[in-house]
């Protein structure tokens, strides 16, 4: 990109999730907009790789080994995001499981993993980072949450809840913030080749999510990055509260 299509030069983000998929993306599309990135997530090695290739293409990036469940770790990624990079803009909440699956005969561990990451650590992030922007008077919180979260599934039903969460607690903070200048919104995919799949553990739920990806073209994460840049490039005086963004061919 020239510097004139570099809107966010200047600014800092932070990705967490940012090893693979959605977050990986992400990194990539906000750094060639200008910005300097944080990226963080618990596979070091991946971060490594990612901050390498962005060095190479020019942006500031900081790694950070990341466990969004852990408070303090939250608390730390922040702290450190703004002094070592001068600041935090925009913060793209994207880590996430879907481990789909019944209710019936579940395994609950399954759910307190997805139920620790999905909510309470955009939760933690969100209120590690909230005050600084409200202080500055400007900055971006983008949730990842779902088409689940609008839509509740057989075989989802856990997972349906932790997005609806994500909905709820995003509506409620951007009705709190929203004359402070500090923009809240909601990127909810519906199908993306990710890794998400692999690491469903009931396995009829494994091979049923895997074989929608066969019957339709899904997303690509790098479609959903270009829907958060969108969201986080408007003018000051526009808010886009949610993208709804689904692969044509996905019925519901």
């Amino acid at each position: 990109m020239t510097a004139s299509t570099r809107p966010l030069d200047g600014r800092v983000a932070l990705v967490t999730g940012a090893s693979s998929g959605i977050g990986e993306a992400t990194a990539v599309a906000l750094a060639a907009a200008g910005a300097a990135v944080a990226i963080g997530a618990r596979r070091a090695d991946r971060l490594d790789a990612l901050a390498a290739k962005l060095r190479d293409d020019g942006a500031r990036v900081l790694t950070l080994d990341l466990d969004v469940t852990d408070e303090a770790a939250c608390r730390d990624a922040v702290r450190r995001t703004r002094e070592e990079l001068g600041g935090l803009d925009v913060l793209v909440n994207n880590a996430g499981v879907m481990l789909l699956g019944t209710i019936v005969g579940a395994d609950v561990e399954d759910w307190r993993r997805m139920l620790s990451t999905n909510v309470l650590g955009l939760m933690y992030l969100t209120h590690a980072a909230i005050d600084g922007m409200l202080e500055q008077g400007s900055g971006d919180v983008v949730n990842i949450s779902s088409v689940a979260g609008r839509t509740a599934r057989k075989g989802a039903g856990v997972y349906n809840a932790s997005k609806w969460a994500v909905n709820a607690f995003s509506e409620s903070l951007r009705q709190e913030v929203t004359t402070s200048g500090v923009r809240i919104s909601l990127v909810e995919p519906g199908a993306v080749a990710t890794e998400l799949t692999d690491h469903i553990t009931q396995p009829d739920a494994k091979a049923a999510s895997q074989r929608m990806y066969t019957e339709m073209t899904p997303l690509q994460a790098e479609d959903v990055a270009r829907a958060i840049v969108y969201v986080v490039t408007q003018p000051p005086h526009v808010a886009v509260n949610e993208v709804l963004v689904r692969p044509t061919a996905q019925e519901r």
